[in-house]
């Protein structure tokens, strides 16, 4: 086939998806000609595995989990039993719409993916007769902490009811894009008509925000921390403040899953694995993650450390599947699907069957703990990061941070929001002095909010907090 005709392909295919073509341009390389869950020889069978090393909400079926090599180890000792090789082939994309194309055309067996793009691989499966199945959960916020809009670093606008009539880039069908509507519609604007919406993919996105074609940017995990950290945004609107869980998960083939239930059994199990070790050594996994996708690790640990925006458990909690079923109308209006049979899409029986010991804890207020057995669930606490050091040091409060940052070899410092919980740097939020406590927020519009009901507070630059807390 001619290039031009490829392109042309290529072009109608992102038509029909409405999503951009630059998501589907790595297909042709990426899947090598190889045939997912095929027997080469009739004694080898390659499983193939599509995820996002840079969305590291995944990383536990996905980058750490490769680096660990859990999979391939549960699938060897079945090899042991069965008499078959096993030969996993790992392909890397930027966001899920070109995971599900390759899932549905037979070419992916198992993916990743955030919440809205996980609805529309479920469409996708349906519409093209290669149905998929949601059989676990990497990572989630039961609040929506992990999706956030930022603007430049000095750009003059200050709440999300500047960007009325601005340019907003974000990554359509993705959980971003989800928050960015529902933010707009409970500012009172119509995401339609009042802002202007382009279409990128995150990196795009972050590009076309330094070079200020763009007013602000919205996307997912770890996009809009890595910009914060790199000194290029700020953070304009904390998608917590919706208090609407969202989350990633992973979905398989039907086929697979039917045609090799041993294989499923034991990626599901190497997830587990891959979170209990994520969980016990949050430090040396944010090291491991950083090295595999060249992120800085301070970065990986702001969602995936032991205080992080991101909570990990593979188990399909009630909560978050109820969050899924609302998300579809939103998908729906904007034309990505045409209806989503959620129940039918949810497959728990893997999971239970794989890792019957698993905890499935009863659905949790959003408002209160997230985890039952998370060391959160007492609240929110500050942490440490110092240079030279392979572990962190927490705090019960944002001034107890303050006093032990000064004059040390801070790595990074972390500190929540006061009002949603999410963590953010402490150099990078915005800092409040309210008679002798300290707090901070994601967002300038967040601290404001909070001295419009405190006479007396007041907001304070991160050097000076450090100072006056000391």
């Amino acid at each position: 086939m001619s290039r031009g005709r490829l392109l042309l392909l290529r072009h109608r295919a992102a038509d029909r998806l409405a999503l951009p073509l630059a998501l589907l341009l790595p297909l042709a390389t990426a899947c090598g000609g190889t045939d997912a869950g095929s027997s080469s020889d009739g004694k080898t069978v390659t499983v193939t595995v599509g995820y996002q090393s840079k969305t590291i909400n995944t990383v536990t079926a996905g980058t750490l989990l490769r680096a660990l090599g859990y999979f391939e180890e549960e699938l060897a000792n079945r090899g042991r039993e069965d008499g078959l090789t096993y030969r996993v082939v790992w392909q890397d994309y930027a966001t899920g719409a070109p995971i599900t194309a390759q899932m549905t055309a037979g070419k992916i067996d198992i993916g990743s993916m955030g919440d809205f793009p996980l609805l529309i691989n479920a469409a996708r499966g349906k519409q093209l007769k290669e149905p998929t199945r949601l059989v676990s959960v990497t990572g989630y916020n039961l609040r929506g902490g992990l999706n956030t809009v930022v603007t430049a670093l000095g750009s003059p606008l200050r709440s999300l009811a500047d960007l009325k009539g601005r340019k907003v880039s974000t990554s359509v069908g993705s959980a971003a894009d989800g928050t960015l509507v529902r933010a707009l519609r409970r500012a009172g604007f119509d995401p339609a008509t009042d802002v202007q919406k382009l279409n990128q993919q995150p990196s795009v996105g972050a590009s076309a925000l330094a070079a200020g074609s763009v007013d602000a940017l919205s996307q997912f995990v770890a996009w809009p921390g890595l910009l914060a950290f790199q000194g290029k945004a700020t953070a304009l609107y904390d998608g917590a403040e919706l208090n609407l869980p969202t989350f990633h998960g992973v979905t398989v083939r039907e086929e697979f899953a039917q045609r090799r239930p041993a294989v499923l059994d034991a990626f599901l199990r190497a997830q587990n694995r891959a979170t209990d070790h994520l969980r016990k050594q949050p430090v040396a996994a944010a090291e491991s993650v950083a090295k595999e996708t060249g992120l800085p690790a301070e970065v990986v640990y702001l969602y995936n450390g032991a205080q992080g925006i991101a909570t990990f458990d593979p188990a399909l909690r009630p909560e978050l599947i109820a969050a899924l079923k609302e998300d579809v109308p939103v998908l729906k209006e904007a034309g990505l699907v045409t209806d989503v049979d959620v129940d039918a899409f949810v497959d728990a029986a893997p999971l239970r069957r794989a890792v019957p010991d698993l905890a499935y804890p009863k659905a949790a207020d959003p408002k209160t703990a997230e985890h039952a057995a998370d060391p959160r669930a007492a609240g929110p606490k500050s942490e440490l990061w110092l240079k030279g050091q392979n572990s962190v040091r927490t705090f019960d409060s944002p001034g107890a941070l303050l006093k032990a940052v000064k004059g040390a070899a801070v790595r990074a410092a972390y500190v929540p929001d006061a009002a949603t919980g999410t963590l953010w740097f402490a150099d990078r939020a915005v800092w409040v002095v309210d008679g002798t406590t300290w707090r901070a927020f994601v967002t300038r519009s967040g601290a404001e909010r909070y001295l419009s009901g405190h006479a007396g507070a007041r907001i304070v630059p991160y050097a000076d907090a450090v100072r006056l807390a000391s």
